[in-house]
């Protein structure tokens, strides 16, 4: 049985970070776009950051362009366009893909853990997973539900 934390994903420097660096933390796992009509959510998932941070909550950002080209740029345009825009601080990542023959080992493993409205496809920008402290997939959140609809799952586990 895989968890969270078997994982090793790409910084935006292409090092490699093991997800072990966020064990014993409540994770929200979200593929991202800076052109999309959903970018907005980023104030919201700034927002619960804010709010959880402290008592042991994190969000993982992965900027994804799979999606019409929705998330072009480089990763110091897409960090500038973030924090210029809304203020995020979470931690943002290298620019992957969630579908296809290219999807990386982590999303693969989400998609298999829960399915969604698609089955195992990542439906849109913004899908959501919400991992628990031992590094279990809990709960998928389609692109379309707002941050603040998960407020209450992620008090649940923290």
């Amino acid at each position: 049985m895989a968890y969270l934390y078997d994982f090793t994903v790409k910084a935006q420097d292409q090092s490699d970070v093991s997800l072990r660096d966020y064990q014993g933390s409540v994770v929200l796992v979200v593929n991202t776009a800076t052109g999309c009509g959903l970018t907005p959510q980023y104030e919201g998932l700034q927002k619960l950051y804010d709010t959880y941070r402290t008592q042991g909550f994190t969000i993982l950002d992965f900027p994804c362009n799979q999606f019409m080209g929705q998330a072009p740029g480089t990763a110091e345009e897409i960090n500038s366009f973030c924090t210029l825009n809304y203020q995020t601080t979470f931690p943002r990542f290298a620019k992957i893909e969630v579908n296809g023959k290219n999807t990386v080992p982590l999303y693969q493993w989400l998609k298999a853990e829960k399915k969604g409205p698609l089955g195992q496809k990542i439906e849109w920008n913004f899908a959501k997973f919400l991992i628990d402290r031992q590094g279990n997939v809990v709960q998928r959140f389609s692109s379309k539900t707002e941050p603040d609809d998960i407020d209450a799952a992620v008090q649940k586990l923290l």
